[in-house]
């Protein structure tokens, strides 16, 4: 009896001992031989026999687009990535350490896989993590943010009404597939759902999409690469309100202009000056578009084509106010002639006037010596007289059907000039009033055209 009472208070001696038990991540991490400096841990890939294949499970988090540069065709979105693999040196029995399943280490003490990013341009400025999380199986699991920034080939054709797309590949830099497989952690719904739910800021573009695909990378040997795709669309409002609205206005400026009077100046330099605005906006959108682009973008359409117009509107005006003053021109011309007619006649008609008197006097004169003759030298007198006369009479007779032939010659040119200057007149209304109705419809043509082709 002594002997089982003694065994039993051995027993409750050791339910209390281990009820007192008291188990910490220290203990843990003592047991895995963690605390000491063992390179073994991150040296090589973490599996007891080389044959053994290491699965990484990757997954990638839209957090943020920070910037989409489309002059040096840069793409910088701020992604979360969750990597998972197995660890084979690494094991512990959870019922041993008082349920603990999962301690945290410093992420520099155990391996990690060297992915890489074929698309990064620049080094990763984001702090690193400091620590992953072991779990008792052998999972390690390690988050990490990246701030990304990878090149992109952008489609700007449709600016600003594009969507781009672009691609960040991830493959392992030495591990082939024979020793490493890359598998996505998520499908592409759940993947873009997660990156929907987290997005913290979009800037200028909307996010559409995240898409995931598995492929091999072969070249010497092969890799496997997981390559995610982000879909965005860019919010057009503000290039509509700074750029397409206003180059829309001058052209309504322009349109405008064709009620401004044509033997006026200020139509061609109003024109003028809305051609060098439209100018300035073309120098504004070298400064947005990249240099190279498969296609012509339609925003570099609608404002050469606009150019275009307002300089077949400014050539037309040129060419409508030439012909008014061509149309004035002969005008001031035909009354200059006129002018100059009139004064001819008046000359001419004072010096018949003066030669009249002479004749007058001349014959006052042999009135007077016919006092003193005879009467047949006074008929001989007289007889000269009439002849002096009548010569005198067909003399001024000759000059008024002279001047008159004169003014009927100034006045034919006279209606011949008026007739040729409203022809000029008729042609410029005739050419201004055809091209403003060519020019309305090309116009709306036009923009019909290019906003179905925005849009579609």
């Amino acid at each position: 009896m002594r002997r089982v009472a003694f065994l039993l208070l051995i027993l409750l001696a050791a339910d209390e001992a281990s009820l007192d038990k008291v188990c910490s991540y220290q203990d843990v991490l003592d047991h895995l031989n963690l605390t000491a400096d063992n390179s073994v841990f991150k040296m090589t890939r973490p599996v007891l026999d080389h044959t053994h294949l290491t699965t990484v499970k990757l997954e990638i988090i839209l957090y943020a687009i920070l910037a989409v540069i489309e002059k040096t065709q840069t793409f910088i979105p701020f992604v979360w990535s969750t990597m998972v693999w197995d660890n084979e040196r690494i094991r512990w029995d959870p019922a041993q350490f008082c349920g603990i399943t999962h301690v945290s280490v410093p992420h520099d003490i155990l391996w990690k896989p060297d992915l890489f990013i074929y698309e990064m341009v620049q080094k990763d400025e984001s702090p690193p993590t400091q620590y992953m999380l072991v779990h008792h199986d052998g999972t390690v699991l390690y988050d990490q943010g990246l701030k990304v920034v990878s090149t992109c080939q952008m489609d700007v054709h449709k600016f600003p009404f594009d969507t781009q797309s672009c691609t960040v590949s991830i493959s392992s830099v030495i591990h082939s597939v024979e020793e490493l497989r890359l598998i996505p952690y998520s499908n592409s719904s759940r993947a873009t759902q997660f990156s929907m739910d987290v997005l913290k800021t979009q800037g200028e573009w909307e996010f559409l999409e995240l898409s995931v695909i598995s492929r091999n990378f072969t070249l010497e040997r092969s890799w496997d690469q997981l390559v995610y795709t982000f879909m965005v669309k860019r919010r057009p409002l503000l290039h509509i309100t700074n750029f397409l609205l206003p180059i829309l206005f001058f052209l309504c400026l322009d349109l405008a202009s064709f009620f401004i009077a044509d033997h006026r100046g200020e139509k061609l330099g109003f024109k003028v000056t809305v051609l060098l605005a439209i100018s300035v906006l073309l120098l504004i959108l070298n400064d947005i578009l990249p240099s190279t682009s498969n296609q012509t973008p339609l925003i570099a359409t609608y404002c050469i084509v606009i150019f275009a117009l307002m300089l077949l509107s400014l050539l037309e005006t040129i060419l409508v106010t030439y012909l008014m003053e061509k149309d004035s021109e002969n005008m001031a011309g035909w009354g200059n002639t006129l002018v100059d007619r009139e004064e001819n006649v008046k000359h001419r008609s004072n010096d018949d006037l003066k030669g009249e008197d002479k004749r007058q006097c001349f014959s006052s004169c042999i009135c007077k010596v016919s006092d003193n003759r005879k009467p047949h030298e006074l008929l001989s007198a007289s007889d000269e007289v009439n002849n002096g006369v009548q010569t005198g009479d067909s003399d001024v007779l000759l000059l008024i059907l002279e001047e008159l032939k004169e003014v009927q010659k100034t006045l034919n040119a006279h209606l011949s000039c008026r007739v040729e200057g409203g022809k000029c007149a008729w042609w410029a209304t005739t050419i201004n009033i055809a091209f403003f109705y060519l020019y309305i419809c090309t116009v709306s043509l036009f923009l019909l055209l290019i906003f179905m082709k925005w849009t579609s």
